[in-house]
């Protein structure tokens, strides 16, 4: 096994808000969504996209990519966890780990979609997480979102971890670690061979004010541990900072089309970017296969259904529409 992703799955709902109006202060920053309070709101369309969530929207990005890729997660027994099972088989992602758990609902989400922007309303099941000790170690793990009952399930990921120092490490918090702070889980900060989040989460996990200079979110990561530390920061592209203090910055890829939506980009740019370094990339170009998948999740509905196969990635890696260089800061 070449790429192991462990983290919450889900059914995304996909509500297409047609009725609404987005307010933001002064820095269009901020901005809150509105509808009318107490009345019947109009939606264009709503879309059901079954096994997403990070880690699987990782599984599924490796896959497509020529990795040998698996998805620990848990499912309730129940027509949602048969949808998401077999979406996840279908994009060839091995489900042999996953747990199906009576008693359990599949999560499902609903995301409020305005325009190209996208608010979620979550609820993560309270499954009985309980780590699998793997017999043969995949050359990478990567951890993401999980429920707020998991910090017994990420300490034991960072025991076996500490018995199979020859798997990468990646990790890429959810709503619910980064809620939870570098503080309850400092072990996977320590662990991580690479760690990704955006400016806004890098703020909050360091506890910074909105606004706050990006190298100084890298350096203030870094010092939790990581040994590579990357943020995006939506179009302004993003940004890394490997342990010898070396800097890398990567635009946005020159797509010059508008975003249709914008769900699972940063997914696709911290699993495409791991995926490049899994099959031998360095860093700085790793970085661009991250950029280049996640232009591409931005043109098609959800998390997923946007990633790229190896062959049309690196197409269009090669194929810019203008100049697309990384540089080294």
């Amino acid at each position: 096994m070449d790429f192991l992703a462990v983290g919450d799955t889900t059914i995304d709902n996909f509500i297409r808000l047609k009725d609404a109006r987005v307010h933001c202060d002064i820095n269009d920053e901020n901005c809150e969504i509105c509808m009318r309070w107490g009345d019947k709101i109009p939606f264009e369309t709503n879309i059901e996209v079954p096994a997403v969530g990070n880690a699987a929207n990782a599984a599924v990005a490796a896959a497509r990519l020529g990795l040998k890729a698996a998805l620990r997660a848990y499912v309730g027994q129940d027509e949602n966890g048969d949808k998401c099972i077999a979406s996840l088989k279908k994009d060839v992602v091995d489900t042999s780990l996953m747990v199906r758990q009576g008693g359990k609902r599949t999560n499902y989400h609903f995301v409020l979609w305005y325009e190209a922007e996208r608010t979620i309303l979550i609820k993560h099941e309270s499954f009985d997480y309980e780590f699998i000790d793997l017999q043969e170690p995949p050359g990478w793990l990567y951890l993401s979102s999980l429920a707020a009952n998991s910090i017994p399930y990420e300490q034991a990921c960072v025991h076996w971890l500490d018995r199979h120092p020859q798997t990468k490490f990646a990790f890429q918090p959810g709503t619910f670690q980064i809620n939870l702070g570098a503080d309850a889980l400092p072990e996977l900060y320590q662990q991580a061979d690479i760690f990704f989040c955006n400016k806004e989460e890098a703020e909050r996990i360091l506890k910074r004010p909105a606004g706050s200079d990006i190298k100084e979110l890298l350096k203030g990561i870094q010092v939790l541990g990581p040994k590579t530390a990357v943020i995006t920061d939506d179009i302004r592209g993003a940004h890394a900072m490997e342990e010898s203090g070396a800097a890398w910055f990567v635009p946005r890829y020159p797509d010059p089309r508008p975003p249709y939506e914008i769900t699972g980009a940063g997914d696709a740019f911290a699993s495409s970017t791991v995926a490049a370094l899994a099959l031998g990339k360095p860093l700085g170009e790793a970085l661009q296969w991250g950029a280049v998948n996640a232009s591409a999740v931005l043109q098609e509905i959800g998390a997923q259904k946007g990633l790229l196969t190896r062959e049309q990635l690196e197409y269009n890696l090669k194929n810019p529409p203008v100049n697309f260089e990384i540089k080294k800061i």
